[in-house]
């Protein structure tokens, strides 16, 4: 769905007929082009979303989910879950150009600002996966709390914060904290059962964590690596973004 954010009119939303199982979304830089998972089909779609219709389809992994484009647009990364794997798309080409074996279970990617690393969330290895974006290889594997799903990094390229889920039978309420010099988990904050999403705030002084299983959001200061509030949202939280007030 294409929905123009300043109508906020749900009637005016322009429906897109994507693949199976629609993961995750992302935009490009200049919101010409929106990609879509599909988890159900093994592909992602590309979007004009001026026309809002699919302008193409891309084979991937076995069922892709997040996904990520790089900060200098060049790539995007696609976590594909039951292929233990990324699938790495070149977007001048719209084309799966190869595939990185990374453990198991892979959720979700995030680029270090500068694009040089990206980092994977295995769930099912309770770990976080770093891969040279240049040599295309995996450097090495950080052990995280469990069931990590989503990952985000600081602005300054400093930190990578990873959301540990656990189960619904036996939820983990931690966030993980990588220091990407030392690629080592240098911190572990307690938040709420199921840590699910988690963003950065634009200025890199905040960090807020959805937490699906409790109903809730906690808030994080970078500066001092503490969590400030949790705050009660409606009932399963999942993904989360953040966006700055106006001035």
């Amino acid at each position: 769905m294409i929905l123009d954010a300043a109508a906020a009119n749900a009637e005016l939303a322009t429906l897109v007929q994507v693949g199976r199982g629609p993961a995750h979304v992302i935009v490009d830089t200049l919101a010409a082009r929106a990609y879509v998972s599909n988890s159900d089909d093994d592909s992602v779609s590309v979007v004009d979303t001026a026309r809002g219709r699919v302008v193409g389809s891309i084979p991937t992994a076995a069922s892709p989910h997040g996904l990520r484009m790089s900060p200098d647009g060049r790539e995007i990364y696609v976590a594909a879950t039951k292929g233990n794997a990324v699938s790495i798309i070149d977007v001048a080409t719209s084309r799966e150009v190869t595939r990185i074996p990374v453990g198991k279970a892979p959720v979700q990617v995030r680029f270090t600002p500068d694009s040089t690393r990206v980092y994977i969330s295995l769930r099912d290895d309770n770990a976080v996966a770093v891969v040279d974006t240049r040599t295309r290889r995996l450097v090495t594997t950080i052990k995280v709390g469990r069931s990590p799903i989503q990952v985000f990094s600081t602005p300054d390229g400093n930190f990578m914060y990873v959301a540990n889920q656990g189960t619904e039978q036996e939820p983990d309420n931690t966030v993980s904290v990588i220091d990407i010099r030392l690629n080592a988990v240098v911190k572990t904050l307690t938040t709420d059962r199921g840590a699910h999403g988690v963003v950065v705030s634009d200025d890199g002084s905040r960090v807020f964590v959805a937490n699906t299983f409790a109903g809730t959001v906690s808030t994080i200061d970078a500066a001092t690596q503490r969590v400030v509030g949790t705050f009660r949202v409606g009932k399963g939280p999942g993904g989360i973004t953040y966006s700055p007030a106006p001035r």
